[in-house]
């Protein structure tokens, strides 16, 4: 195998090499080589050697480039490289007229965004790939007050997307264990990229990585050298956790660790680039890892998350706002009076007097509550769902810390992985938006949300149907 190194090396020194084949006007620092200009230069350019150049140019005067200044070059891309209208349109009426694989191909052509090829030409540049991802997170972070040039932007996105989904396809990941003798400059990223349970520091992270009862796994990609795109930390546990101190708890006795473990918990999902936001990494991940596990301990039989419930919090506060939404009752709104009281949690009469109604709430967000287009108005739960897990439990005041009560008064939720049942599972949400959830959960439910609860065990398919009409 060829270092990536050497390749990256021989690559910089053709870009250095081939500097005089940058048009005269764009060569030396001055002010008026813009980015646009560069832009311009690389989708009229047609030798490759002069697109390595000028895309490493490009990028170079990007990176240096203000806020303001970026801001003008996404304008640019946006007004100046879209399709030509007129040739669409006669492409599209010659297709219209005689509907031949030729109109057909001429008409794809004449639709294609210029943006997409200049996006290509701009990877031409040695380790472009990770610049361009950090290029797409600065347009996602544009703001939004003008809603014709966000409109413009969005098509812009929209083209370097349909790229990004390709070069960033499944088939070039590469999925690595990440332990305690993994490089230092990964460790240092992971602590960084943490997005669910920060890391406190090494030790912290140590307890996380070193010990035999834990994993973390990473997909990387190889244009992006020692820059993981997403990691999952796994427990591996003898049952499933109803609460994170069970798995981040600082000290834990040796008999804890189990020699034979039954359950495999996802306690710790994170996306580590930002500029690659839309294009899902985890569905993949969890289920490679629970292969790989499966493989290291065959006495693993049941694999569930840990998961928090980021938006529960906000959701509540808009439906007891809303008396007209009839979510909450009367009898809810004395309970949860009690939230009001930032040491409520201390407080030991809140398991009697808040929880059921919490709980019954919570179980009314995942299973009826819904966005515009039909799905759970949960991100963590459209995810896990939309993988082909079952919603397993709800669980009171699983994440006690600042964080779990600000964003979910405490909940947590486990979803289960039955590798028998997940694509039954996928199709079912993917095709009826269907929420497959456990009896457990939908106990929680109250009589008039039960009552609509059958509609939607209609769509299961019928293995899993049975059951859920069992559970009802």
């Amino acid at each position: 195998m060829i270092n990536v190194s050497f390749l990256q090396e021989l690559m910089n020194t053709v870009a250095e090499q081939g500097r005089h084949y940058l048009p005269w006007a764009l060569r030396g620092d001055a002010d008026g080589d813009s980015i646009e200009a560069l832009a311009a230069a690389l989708t009229s350019s047609r030798g490759e050697a002069s697109g390595v150049v000028l895309a490493r140019e490009l990028l170079s005067r990007y990176r240096t480039a203000s806020v303001d200044e970026k801001r003008t070059f996404f304008r640019f891309l946006a007004e100046s490289l879209q399709p030509d209208r007129e040739q669409a349109r006669v492409a599209a009426a010659a297709f219209a007229k005689d509907p031949s694989d030729a109109t057909l191909m001429r008409l794809q052509a004449a639709v294609e965004s210029p943006r997409q090829e200049f996006f290509r030409r701009l990877n031409l540049a040695p380790g472009a790939t990770a610049e361009i991802v950090a290029l797409r997170r600065d347009l996602l972070r544009q703001p939004k007050g003008d809603a014709a040039l966000t409109a413009a932007l969005a098509q812009v996105d929209g083209d370097l997307m349909h790229l990004l989904y390709s070069w960033f396809n499944r088939g070039f990941l590469v999925l690595r264990r990440i332990d305690w003798q993994t490089p230092a400059a990964i460790l240092d990223k992971i602590i960084a990229y943490e997005a669910v349970h920060e890391i406190q520091g090494w030790d912290d992270l140590r307890r996380r990585l070193d010990p035999a009862d834990r994993r973390c796994f990473a997909f990387f990609h190889p244009s992006l050298i020692d820059e993981p795109l997403i990691f999952v930390e796994v427990a591996l546990m003898a049952e499933t956790p109803e609460g994170i101190a069970d798995v981040l708890q600082e000290e834990r006795k040796s008999a804890a660790v189990p020699l034979m473990p039954t359950t495999a918990v996802f306690y710790s999902i994170s996306n580590c680039q930002e500029g690659l936001k839309g294009i899902s990494f985890g569905n993949f991940l969890i289920k490679q890892v629970a292969e790989e596990l499966a493989k290291e301990h065959p006495s693993l039989k049941t694999f569930v998350t840990l998961s928090p419930v980021p938006h529960f919090a906000r959701w509540l506060d808009r439906v007891r706002a809303d008396a007209a939404a009839g979510v909450v009752t009367a009898a809810d709104r004395t309970a949860l009076a009690t939230l009001n009281d930032p040491e409520w949690v201390e407080a030991v009469a809140a398991e009697t007097t808040l929880k059921p109604s919490l709980m019954a709430l919570a179980a009314h967000y995942f299973l009826q509550a819904k966005t515009a287009d039909g799905r759970p108005v949960d991100p963590v739960a459209r995810f896990h769902l939309g993988n082909g897990a079952r919603l397993e439990r709800i669980n009171w005041l699983g994440d006690a810390s600042r964080k779990g009560l600000v964003e979910a008064h405490g909940l947590m939720v486990n979803y289960k992985y039955e590798l028998k049942e997940i694509e039954a599972n996928h199709e079912a949400y993917a095709n009826e938006g269907t929420v497959v959830a456990s009896r457990a959960v939908r106990s929680l439910l109250r009589r008039d949300d039960k009552a609509r609860a059958p509609s939607d065990v209609k769509k299961l398919p019928a293995p899993i149907r049975k059951a859920a009409v069992e559970e009802i």
